[in-house]
């Protein structure tokens, strides 16, 4: 049976609150998703049927083997449609995510995996983060906040997290783009605020900002 749209989005949202131990809880869900508890316990009750996940009330969802798989392909075809917007159809890295919220849904494999064979089998989506390949394995990375840097370190500029599409306009506007060395110059003891140099011009981040960019050494 095919999964909903509704069933989508919850898979979704467990593949980006997981922790290392594949749990989450039902709250995290809850704020998440901006869904009432009530509904949320349902739907984990359905998933805990489909095998998704394991359910015992008052504890930690345990997100299954199947679970997992199941998350990352839906994940997969989200990240496979920003990365052909980008790339074929020349939209920004910015203006991507609503267009592929929608496509996302499409049940079609033969779809998805004729737009990998075009775009011959993208590692990484617009953003720099990884898509699941057609089996729901994904590429481990080791990287860091900006937020975590020290000063005087230098390192590149890899992925941002879960960001809206202000946040992404924010970094075009900077310059701040994937794959440039940022170097760490200052922080300010007071609220954190980063000043980094990037392509030889120094800019001014905040802790908001820096917590959102993830870099590699």
């Amino acid at each position: 049976m095919k999964t909903t749209l509704t069933e989508e989005n919850y898979l979704k949202a467990l593949f980006h609150l997981v922790d290392t131990e594949s749990k989450v809880t039902i709250n995290e869900l809850s704020k998440f998703l901006t869904v009432k508890m009530p509904s949320v316990n349902n739907m984990m009750k359905k998933f805990a049927e489909k095998g998704w996940v394991i359910y015992e009330t008052y504890k930690p969802l345990i997100v299954t083997e199947k679970g997992h798989r199941e998350a990352a392909l839906v994940v997969r075809k989200h990240r496979l449609t920003e990365m052909f917007l980008v790339k074929k159809m020349n939209f920004g890295w910015e203006n991507v995510h609503e267009i592929a919220e929608q496509l996302e849904h499409v049940h079609s494999t033969i779809f998805f995996d004729k737009m990998d064979e075009i775009l011959n089998y993208p590692k990484f989506d617009p953003h720099g983060e990884p898509i699941p390949d057609k089996d729901g394995n994904i590429i481990a990375q080791d990287l860091q906040k900006l937020s975590n840097c020290e000063p005087g370190e230098v390192v590149v500029f890899t992925s941002v997290t879960l960001s809206d599409d202000a946040f992404l306009n924010y970094l075009t506007e900077r310059n701040l783009l994937l794959n440039k060395k940022i170097k760490v110059i200052k922080i300010e003891s007071f609220d954190k605020s980063i000043t980094i140099e990037i392509d030889g011009k120094n800019e001014i981040l905040s802790r908001k900002a820096t917590d959102k960019i993830l870099v590699k050494k």
